[in-house]
């Protein structure tokens, strides 16, 4: 069985793939200035470059589990991913009100995609 590492830091690997299924460490915005929208589209973006440097794309998630600092953000982030799901291909979702580690960061998304 291999494991590849992708973006590897000083805690965690920004993603792992074993076995053709890519499993996304909680991404969080770069910019924490913005509101819950612009947070979750720049996780999104990164997703999508995470997603392309292991071989696959949204339209492969299998899974994703979002996190809101405030459930009240529910409907500004539901606009960024409604604007970004591949609608074909819809991942099981559940979205729940956290305590995030940096009380900067609105939203952090984690997910499973399968590679095919």
């Amino acid at each position: 069985m291999t494991i590849k590492r992708l973006l590897p830091e000083e805690r965690l690997s920004g993603a792992s793939i074993c076995n053709n299924i890519v499993y996304l460490a909680g991404q969080v915005a770069d910019d924490t200035t913005l509101d819950a929208e612009g947070q979750t589209k720049d996780i999104l973006r990164q997703i999508d470059a995470l997603l392309t440097e292991a071989g696959t794309s949204k339209s492969n998630l299998l899974s994703v589990q979002i996190f809101l600092a405030d459930i009240a953000d529910m409907a500004a982030m539901n606009r960024a991913w409604d604007a970004w799901l591949d609608t074909a291909n819809m991942p099981a979702r559940a979205t729940v009100e956290a305590k995030l580690a940096d009380p900067a960061w609105k939203v952090e998304i984690t997910g499973i995609a399968a590679i095919r």
